[in-house]
């Protein structure tokens, strides 16, 4: 197994504990913007493949360092998501929308 991605705080140390060789670094603030975002894709591709709560929990923990790494509030968002919704919707009505 090789690869070279973000992981989570404690994945070294537990790679270690199991007898494998890793070199990590830290990533500078541009090289972890990068690296968020390509997470953000892995786990909503793995979503996609296996939608089950444990999956959704990995995006959700993405995201919630994207917002930190952005210095968004989460509030500030969520006020921005629920303005949307209210002058556009959501996804309630589970409308699928042809537009030739």
């Amino acid at each position: 197994m090789s690869y070279y991605k973000l992981v989570r705080d404690k994945i070294p140390e537990i790679i270690e504990a199991k007898g494998i060789n890793s070199i990590n670094h830290i990533a500078s603030d541009e090289e972890y913007e990068n690296a968020l975002l390509n997470k953000l894709k892995e786990e909503v591709q793995e979503f996609v493949e296996d939608s089950c709560e444990e999956e959704m929990a990995d995006i959700m923990e993405v995201i919630y360092a994207i917002l930190k790494q952005k210095q968004f509030s989460f509030e500030d968002v969520e006020k921005i998501r629920k303005k949307k919704a209210k002058e556009r919707g959501a996804f309630e009505k589970r409308i699928i929308a042809f537009i030739k």
